[in-house]
Parts: structure tokens; sequence; C-alpha cells
């Protein structure tokens, strides 16, 4: 039996470099992930990813997007992809990755989210490139870029 597609996760920053003008690489990276993530519906998130951001598009974007365009971003782009909402499982699976991670609470979290979707692959610019938790990768998906937008 051919082994079933992986699911994969994707953490804030790639949703907010889908907006980001100052670097095009990063977009365009940022983008094709998205929408791999929507057309095959083996992307996930979680509300900690939806809750950013929305926080850091309405506040800290160039240019802020309005309500309408927060809808609008929210019913196709992050409702589509969120599979974990917050429950006590979810917090104390976050608090032992962070016991032996030694990650932030907030970075625990995501990892514990992606755990709990079951994917392979945690697409993070801010986590180890690498790292492994369980069956669970770390990937920044940008690492190949940084040289290339100098």
């Amino acid at each position: 039996m051919p082994a079933s597609p992986a699911r994969f996760f994707l953490d804030t920053n790639i949703f907010i470099y889908t907006f980001d003008d100052t670097s095009p690489l990063r977009r365009a990276k940022a983008r094709e992930l998205v929408e791999l993530a929507l057309t095959t519906g083996l992307g996930c998130v979680s509300h900690q990813v939806i809750q950013e951001f929305l926080n850091v598009a309405t506040s800290k974007f160039a240019v802020p997007l309005n309500p309408q365009d927060c809808r609008a971003y929210l019913e196709q782009v992050l409702g589509p992809l969120w599979r974990v909402s917050p429950n006590s499982a979810l917090y104390l699976r976050a608090v032992e990755i962070q016991e032996r991670s030694g990650y932030g609470f907030y970075d625990s979290l995501i990892v514990a989210a992606a755990l709990t979707c079951d994917c392979s692959v945690l697409f993070s610019e801010d986590l180890q490139h690498g790292r492994k938790f369980d069956a669970l990768t770390v990937v920044d998906p940008f690492a190949d870029l940084v040289n290339a937008e100098l």
C-alpha cells in the first residue's frame, strides 16, 4: 500500500511573508507553500497562528489589512487550514515540549499543535532548522534564500 501524503504545519511567519513586498523570494516561497496547503488539503494551522497573523496584519504591516480583507483572508486561507483549537491536552503537551527543548512556551505551543495534527514537517523560519520532535521535523523554507536576497 503506498504511503499517504504527509501533513505539514505552517507557522505564522509563512503567512506574513505572503504579504512582504521587501522580500520577493521569501514572498514567492511563502505563497507557494500556502497554495500547496490549500490545494492538497495537507496544510495545517492552529488558533495561535490565526491570532498572531491577524494581530500582525492589522497592526504591523506597512499597510495594515482592513477588517474586510481580514475577514476574506480568514475565510479563504486561514479557516480552511485550521485544524487545532486550544484545550488542556494541547497546553500540557506544549509544557512538556518546553521542558525538553528549552523553547519558549509559544514556540512549544506551535510544535505541540503540529504534533497534534500528525504533521511530519513544521515549516517555520523561527525554530531550529532540522530539529526533530518525534516524527516531526522543523524545516526553514527560506534557509536556501538567505544569501540570494543579499
